[in-house]
C-alpha cells in the first residue's frame, strides 16, 4: 500500500510533537511514537485513505496515549494502596489530590472526541489555537470556541 520508511521519515516528527503535547514527557512521547509506527505497520491494510496519513497516525498515537493514561491510573491506585499501608504520607491529602485529578479526567472523558482532544492539546500549553485549528483543518476561531465550550461543560460537570 505505501512505504513505511517514507511515511516514518515524513511524519515521525509530527507524531512525536503531537504526543509531546499530550503527555508532556519526551521519553514517553518517543516510546509512544515508536509504538505508533509499529501499530501502523500492523494495521496498514486497514488504512482506507479517507483521511490524511498524518491524521491516521495521530489517531493511533492518541489511542496509545489513552492506554498509557489507563495504565498509569491503575499503577497510581496500586501505589496509593501501598503507601496507605506504609504511612509514608498523609493519606487524606493524597486522597483529595487523587479525587480532584479523577474528577477532572472523568469530566474531560465525558466530552466528545474532538473536544477532548482539543482540551488535551490546549492544556498542555504547547499548541496555540491557530495550531489546533490547523490540526483539525479548521480556523483559529473554531478552536477557541470549541475549547471554550468544552471548558464550560467541564466546569458544569464539576459543580
Amino acid at each position: 500500500m505505501f512505504d513505511i520508511d517514507d511515511i516514518y521519515k515524513e511524519y515521525a516528527e509530527t507524531v512525536f510533537k503531537f504526543l509531546i503535547i499530550l503527555c508532556n514527557d519526551e521519553d514517553t512521547a518517543e516510546e509512544l511514537t515508536q509504538e505508533t509506527f509499529y501499530r501502523a505497520i500492523k494495521s496498514a491494510n486497514r488504512y482506507d485513505g479517507t483521511c490524511k496519513v498524518s491524521t491516521w497516525l495521530c489517531q493511533i498515537a492518541k489511542h496509545l496515549w489513552y492506554q498509557e493514561i489507563d495504565k498509569r491510573s491503575r499503577k497510581e491506585t496500586s501505589m496509593l494502596n501501598d503507601n496507605i499501608v506504609s504511612n509514608k504520607f498523609n493519606p487524606e491529602e493524597e486522597l483529595c489530590l487523587i479525587e480532584d485529578k479523577m474528577q477532572l479526567i472523568k469530566a474531560v472523558h465525558i466530552l466528545d472526541e474532538t473536544a477532548k482532544e482539543i482540551v488535551f492539546l490546549r492544556i498542555t500549553g504547547a499548541f496555540s489555537f491557530r495550531e489546533i485549528g490547523e490540526v483539525f483543518n479548521k480556523n483559529e476561531n473554531w478552536a477557541r470556541v470549541t475549547f471554550y465550550r468544552a471548558k464550560q461543560k467541564i466546569m458544569k460537570g464539576r459543580l
